[in-house]
């Protein structure tokens, strides 16, 4: 039996011509971060709209600055969660001056 130039890249693959269904891991912790990261942004804004009905909106704000924080740092955007750190910081003292 002779191999072809092709079915033998295949082999030595180990696609061996099959298809996945499932994208690779990469892909998958690519696409949840990104998940992440539109949903903490959007809960982040939600808050902020509604941050004059109650102090509590405040400190909702600030734990969700501190959740952009973490997908900046994830997603290697370390600026990004500096400057959400520093938000989450201001937030928090915010909060803190409004409960007085």
């Amino acid at each position: 039996m002779r191999l072809t130039k092709q079915a033998f890249a295949r082999y030595k693959s180990g696609n061996n011509g099959l298809i996945s269904k499932r994208p690779p891991a990469s892909q998958e912790l690519s696409a949840m971060l990104t998940l992440y990261g539109a949903s903490i942004v959007t809960l982040m804004m939600l808050c902020y709209a509604l941050e004059s009905r109650s102090p509590w909106f405040t400190l909702a704000f600030a734990g969700s600055c501190l959740g952009s924080a973490a997908y900046g740092f994830l997603a290697g955007t370390w600026p990004f969660g500096v400057v959400e750190t520093i938000w989450c910081l201001v937030a928090l003292r915010k909060w803190h001056l409004a409960r007085k």
